[in-house]
């Protein structure tokens, strides 16, 4: 080959200034030369080995060439070749005048390379319909991740993704060089997995709502709703990630965050009374398998006999999260278990289920992984593959403990957490965006480099609670921008930040990933313009090229932004930006936000579950959560000391992140004098809103048009009341 290199190594300020090494995650090394290779309809792609053949047809889609050999011609070839002497997933590419050569120690490392040379040639590969000629600069790459496991988990039991959306995914982690996809097949809302010999768990249990025995939850509340993969649909996605080089690890979260079981196999609870009183209407909410059970393990050994048939993945996740121990409890069996071995500590009950799961794992050749809260109990064996997710404490007490750990603490990874303030999501860890996932540091945290050795890898977390109220039919919009360019933060992060810093990392992000990224098609989030007022003028901005539009609260129409706007009022306008398939959070002043808080009673149909009643939402000091679920004509009323005028007031049963404990249905009516009132909005997943009221508010009425919401009460919070500006 003619190397024809500098053999200098690019310095980051080098690699900005070309297009072609804007690549993420960032290699290991680089040198970069002054040639270029073109790529040409006439170009052949080799491979050395038997092994490799997937990877060449791979790369037929996407490069635009015809043909695909064996052996290597003298020149105008890109190769792929297996060789000794390589780290697991390392490569080396060398971009030459005559050709292009990839090689690496294993599967994994090729692929790799194919991705780096990808990143190196223009966005519209990403599209299959790239254009030739395309001429690729001359460098050579020695390149490994740092850590072993990256890792995504995609929770499709909550909120249903198809086959061809998952392979979509799949495709975007491949090319940020994830290789863990943690599938989150099972919980409390669907069972996802066929199961030839117990049908009745997708058939039913892949749906719920309507005739479903599964209870409607997080949207779609008056219908039925879900799917499943059917086997060959799980054997055709494993494979077609396999040939991306990701390891599909299949979760069946047990012993809790069964519910969805349950309603198909009722005798897996425990034996004991369940009240079913008037509290959730009727329902059995039980939803902790019996941990003495035999019956259990027999069950669950027919299960897990088709899912590791199905799964080549070394381990398989069998949960371990959030068991309610009250059941167990409860339950005279498992009562006489911990009395008879002398132990007062209901995890040990979780310890002796998961033990039992394990060794019903090894019949058929697989290893146990499990949330951290599985090791509570402190009897696990070490060989156990622990998940760190709770927060950082958790992680360190797993590390400690001695066993494989993946680190995944919320507050960086999970990426169902909403990305700012005033976004939608969830926010009971943290609230941040990729600059937050990307700033996670070990030593900054206080980790040794010793517990770091003990660490597998990261895996960033997508739980879909929220997607179906967010997105409706169109939810993986939501999930993309939740988890981009988070994820991106997290292959960079897995793979070796190498001393890169945020500027660094948002330079490549923003300059030639963003273009990437729209490419591959993915609808993802845009940093939101920065927004300020001064001398009477409203100006935004932003720092990625994107287009910046406004608009005002009256109305709908959007103006592109080209100047500052003239106004007394810079509460009034919103603004946001949009490239190509991405767009922004809205921004605004901060007079948009502000809110009043009128003093108010509230009273309601449902008794409070507190002592003093409904105080603490009068006082906006937070939710409360009524002591029952609801009723068809269940009401909540808020009366206003003094009539109130504002510009927006807004009412949310349930909490304020997520579609749960609401009214399902119902409408919300204004009262101008205190005794009459009209209908002027309907519930929307439990939330209501007055826009511009004609007249001062003297009181608001919420209720309820469904009968029960799959939970034993409703939270009412605080209005949120905007003022007039």
């Amino acid at each position: 080959m003619k190397i024809n290199l500098k053999i200098l190594t690019c310095s980051v300020a080098t690699l900005l200034s070309s297009v072609a090494f804007a690549i993420i995650p960032q290699p290991e090394s680089m040198k970069c030369g002054d040639g270029v290779f073109t790529v040409r309809p006439s170009t052949v792609i080799t491979f050395n080995n038997e092994e490799l053949r997937p990877l060449a047809a791979y790369m037929l889609d996407y490069f635009a060439v015809k043909k695909v050999a064996k052996q290597a011609p003298a020149e105008n070839f890109i190769s792929v070749e297996l060789a000794s002497g390589f780290k697991p997933d390392a490569y080396r590419l060398t971009v030459a005048e005559d050709g292009v050569r990839i090689v690496a120690g294993d599967y994994g490392g090729a692929f790799y390379g194919v991705q780096t040379l990808m990143q190196m040639m223009p966005s519209e590969i990403y599209t299959k319909r790239m254009k030739l000629p395309v001429k690729v600069a001359t460098c050579e790459v020695e390149d490994a991740p740092q850590f072993a496991y990256r890792g995504f988990m995609l929770d499709v039991a909550r909120t249903w993704v198809t086959t061809a959306n998952v392979k979509r995914y799949i495709d975007w982690l491949a090319y940020h060089k994830i290789n863990r996809l943690h599938w989150h097949l099972s919980d409390d809302q669907g069972w996802r997995i066929e199961i030839k010999s117990h049908r009745e768990l997708t058939e039913q249990g892949g749906y719920r709502g309507g005739s479903s025995p599964v209870p409607p939850m997080y949207g779609k509340w008056h219908e039925r709703y879900g799917g499943y993969y059917s086997q060959s649909e799980i054997r055709e996605i494993v494979e077609y990630a396999r040939v991306r080089n990701i390891e599909v690890i299949p979760e069946i979260d047990l012993p809790g965050h069964s519910w969805a079981f349950a309603a198909m196999h009722p005798e897996v609870v425990c034996n004991y009374e369940f009240d079913k009183s008037h509290l959730s209407g009727g329902l059995d909410t039980r939803d902790v398998f019996c941990a003495t059970k035999e019956s259990n393990y027999e069950l669950l050994d027919e299960i897990f006999a088709e899912v590791c048939a199905l799964f080549p993945s070394e381990y398989i996740h069998i949960g371990g999260d959030e068991v309610s121990l009250s059941q167990w409890k409860k339950c005279p069996d498992c009562s006489a278990y911990l009395k008879r071995n002398g132990y007062t500590d209901a995890h040990k009950l979780e310890d002796y289920f998961i033990e039992r799961m394990a060794q019903i794992l090894k019949k058929y050749g697989k290893r146990p992984a499990v949330w951290n809260e599985g090791i509570n109990g402190g009897g696990l064996d070490k060989t156990t593959r622990v998940h760190g997710w709770s927060n950082m404490k958790d992680c360190r007490k797993v590390l400690e403990a001695g066993y494989p750990t993946i680190f995944m603490p919320a507050e960086y990874f999970y990426f169902d957490m909403r990305q700012s303030k005033y976004e939608v999501g969830s926010n009971w860890s943290n609230i941040f965006d990729v600059k937050h996932t990307y700033s996670f540091d070990f030593a900054e945290q206080g980790f040794s480099a010793e517990q770091v050795a003990k660490v597998e890898g990261f895996e960033c977390a997508f739980w879909s609670e929220i997607a179906l109220s967010q997105g409706g039919d169109r939810s993986t919009d939501y999930l993309e921008y939740m988890t981009f360019p988070r994820v991106c933060a997290v292959a960079e992060l897995g793979w070796g930040k190498r001393g890169s810093d945020w500027d660094n990392f948002y330079a490549r992000l923003s300059g030639d990933h963003y273009d990437r990224m729209s490419a591959m098609g993915i609808n993802y989030r845009l940093m939101p313009p920065k927004v300020a007022y001064a001398d009477g003028l409203l100006s935004a901005s932003t720092d990625d090229n994107s287009t910046i539009y406004y608009r005002t609260e009256e109305s709908a129409r959007p103006v592109k932004y080209s100047r500052p706007v003239k106004c007394a009022k810079p509460g009034e306008y919103i603004f946001w930006s949009e490239y190509r398939n991405a767009h922004s959070p809205q921004a605004a002043h901060a007079d948009h936000y502000k809110t009043i808080k009128p003093a108010f009673t509230l009273t309601s149909s449902i008794e409070s579950g507190r002592k003093d009643g409904y105080k603490r939402i009068e006082e906006y000091r937070g939710r409360v959560t009524a002591a029952r679920t609801c009723r068809n004509g269940d009401w909540f009323l808020f009366e206003f000391s003094e009539p109130v005028e504002c510009r927006e007031m807004e009412f949310v049963t349930g909490y304020t992140h997520i579609a749960h404990r609401i009214f399902p249905s119902g409408y919300l009516e204004v009262s101008y004098d205190g005794a009459n009132f009209e209908k002027v909005d309907s519930l929307v997943d439990g939330c209501a809103k007055i826009i511009r009221p004609s007249k001062a508010v003297k009181a608001v009425r919420i209720t309820s048009t469904t009968d029960r919401n799959s939970t034993h009460g409703v939270v009412i919070n605080p209005p949120v009341v905007k003022p007039i500006l």
